[in-house]
């Protein structure tokens, strides 16, 4: 009997609502089809404690369940300056934690409008800095804001992490994973129309890519043609074997490699994670 690859979704937003009503038959769906390990990361501050406390209460699910603590650019318009104090206090109230491994999502937006870039700015520059202090890698909302991002990153010294739902050029690929940064891949490559996406999945290291379904955001192209309206960890296989067809290796090599890229990128998870 051939045993189903363990798989490990890099970024999933289980405190969404579209998650959080059904969360524990999700989960346990999940762990069934081999999800193994997921990371859940925080929005804003009033989260922070929420989102650790769901990362203990369905660790009985999901082994490897673990959590970041940050402030999402796209929160940053009802987030208050003191809110950095607040993840001050939150990652020094958790560092004993082995569940917390890091600071996200952070980031920038230049998509979405409305949004203030200088606000943005200050937000991201300032959780930097934490992540510096506390020499912990970041979780990074990286959107039309590639170049900007790298800047701030080498004008400090962080310990890498995870360029999340990647879509940028290979020139700027190449300078994350040069800061020790990850990429993640998920729905968005399994659009035959995601050409540079599908491209940079076949063609980058394997060792620089790491999986992930942004749940409840960026269904697979098969849910959008069923009229599924929002994903879901459950879907987590599907698209991680669609993701190895791509790039052209087996499941359990693709799998297992993900597995040490995400250990690698935020390696206080490394121990929830198998060898």
């Amino acid at each position: 009997m051939s045993i189903s690859p363990s798989w490990v979704d890099t970024h999933c937003h289980l405190d969404a609502p579209e998650l959080l009503a059904n969360l524990p038959s999700i989960l346990a769906e999940a762990a069934q089809k081999g999800v193994q390990a997921i990371l859940l990361p925080s929005v804003q501050a009033s989260d922070f404690e929420h989102v650790a406390e769901l990362a203990h209460q369905y660790s009985k699910h999901i082994p490897g369940l673990v959590y970041t603590l940050g402030i999402h650019p796209l929160y940053i318009q009802k987030a208050k300056e003191s809110d950095l104090q607040v993840l001050q206090e939150a990652i020094k109230a958790n560092l004993e934690d082995p569940r917390f491994v890091g600071i996200g999502e952070i980031g920038l937006d230049y998509f979405v409008e409305g949004l203030d870039p200088q606000r943005q700015d200050f937000f991201f520059q300032g959780q930097l800095d934490l992540a510096q202090q506390y020499q912990l890698p970041v979780v990074l909302h990286v959107r039309r804001s590639q170049d900007v991002i790298l800047k701030a990153l080498r004008q400090r010294t962080i310990p890498g992490g995870i360029a999340h739902a990647f879509n940028g050029s290979f020139q700027q690929a190449e300078q994350f994973i040069s800061m020790n940064f990850k990429l993640g891949f998920g729905g968005a490559a399994t659009y035959t129309r995601a050409l540079q996406i599908r491209r940079l999945l076949k063609e980058l290291p394997l060792d620089s890519i790491v999986t992930e379904t942004d749940a409840p955001d960026i269904p697979p192209a098969w849910l959008r043609d069923e009229g599924q309206e929002f994903n879901s960890p459950i879907y987590l296989p599907r698209i991680a074997t669609e993701l190895a067809d791509i790039r052209g290796i087996g499941h359990d090599q693709f799998a297992l490699a993900v597995m040490q890229n995400a250990s690698q990128a935020l390696p206080r998870w490394s121990s929830f994670l198998a060898s």
